[in-house]
């Protein structure tokens, strides 16, 4: 086992894919590593942590638990999305317990402080004495929310949690150009274009998981028979993210006929073709030419993560029926990868078990995930020497 005085090994993980091993059961089963994960991985990066659909309106607000950090999603009253620490400046209670609307001010329920949407503090009832609501020792212009450093792209709300990451522009600009064409509105589905699986997994092996299509025509045989493995080619940027395409992709027809409408202008290359990549560390998103979707993974512990799905369409106007018909399909595919993801959750508690090996040909995008896992954690460990 990890600990604090005896930190994993991952100089096999840095190997040539060749001769590289998996990162060790550690990074799958100890709560030590678990904690330094934590902040190497998903603190100090661009983590997915909602969707702007959350909070779809002004005033709109939802708490959100981010590995135990307590957060605040709201759209303000101007109709931007920010996200602050939800607690109070004065005693550190918590403000909003619910999703709901923020009519007014967030008001406290401690002691009544109270704070705009956009984080100021505007109202503190009694501080000076009763009735007294100012006192010089107070300056409210420096007790606002605490905001979190946030970007939004595709509809997913990223959070650097450190507020040390590079711009999410800079960090991601080589995926921002790859999906240029992409870069038109989005419109969720709605109710019946969203929701959640609970796997009982560490989040990091259904991000390995997804970037492969190795596993198709075992797992997922319906989707083998006419995108085969043969069809799909690897996608790779070191330190970044990885996944996979496909050259066949099938439009989804209705009892009619009928097929979602297009994103405007793609080249030819969407007319078939399809990809999927995890970006590091923790949201999953595909591209179709006339849908795609985003998958965020909330890790809730060790050995639990609950993946939120959320499906966009070109636009507001779609069909429910095939709306409902596509939420199905790609429910009953993610509902497939639960078994070996929790599986391979088991095997990692057994302990002659070095982490694996990677197919030269076919595990490329998962090694440079576990590559980059690696060198995340070393730059996090010489940080702290």
């Amino acid at each position: 086992m990890a600990n604090d005085l005896s930190p994993t090994d991952l100089s096999a993980v840095r190997r040539p894919l060749p001769q590289a091993q998996g990162l060790p059961n550690a990074h799958y089963t100890d709560p030590a590593v678990f904690e330094e994960e934590k902040h190497a991985l998903l603190f100090s990066q661009w983590a997915g942590l909602a969707v702007g659909a959350d909070v779809p309106q002004p005033g709109d607000a939802k708490p959100i638990s981010f590995l135990g950090v307590p957060l605040l999603l709201l759209r303000d009253k101007q109709g931007q999305v920010r996200v602050f620490q939800n607690i109070c400046r004065h005693r550190g209670m918590i403000l909003v317990e619910e999703p709901r609307k923020i009519e007014g001010a967030i008001r406290c329920p401690y002691h009544s402080w109270c704070y705009s949407t956009e984080g100021r503090l505007v109202s503190t009832p009694h501080v000076g004495g009763p009735g007294q609501n100012l006192h010089p020792g107070i300056d409210r212009s420096t007790l606002g929310l605490i905001e979190v450093r946030s970007h939004i792209w595709r509809d997913v709300v990223f959070v650097n949690i450190s507020g040390e990451a590079p711009d999410f522009e800079v960090m991601h600009a080589d995926l921002i150009a790859r999906w240029a064409e992409f870069e038109q509105p989005l419109f969720h589905g709605g109710a019946d274009s969203r929701f959640e699986l609970a796997v009982k997994t560490n989040w990091k092996l259904a991000v390995e998981n997804y970037c492969e299509s190795y596993h198709l025509p075992w797992v997922h045989p319906g989707l083998n028979s006419y995108s085969r493995l043969e069809d799909h080619y690897h996608i790779e940027q070191p330190g970044a993210y990885s996944g996979q395409g496909t050259l066949v992709y099938r439009q989804l027809t209705g009892d009619d006929g009928q097929t979602f409408p297009d994103f405007k202008g793609l080249g030819e290359k969407w007319n078939e073709g399809a990809e999927y990549v995890s970006l590091f560390p923790n949201v999953l998103f595909a591209v179709q030419r006339d849908h795609c979707y985003a998958i965020l993974l909330e890790p809730r512990g060790l050995d639990e993560t609950v993946e939120h799905i959320h499906i966009y369409y070109p636009s507001a106007d779609t069909d429910p029926a095939l709306r409902r018909k596509n939420t199905e399909l790609w429910k009953g595919v993610f509902i497939e990868d639960i078994g070996v993801v929790e599986g391979m959750q088991r095997g990692r508690h057994a302990p002659g078990f070095d982490g694996g090996r990677f197919s030269p040909a076919m595990d490329g995008p998962t090694h440079l995930f576990h590559d980059w896992v690696a060198a995340q954690v070393e730059a996090a460990r010489a940080r702290s020497a």
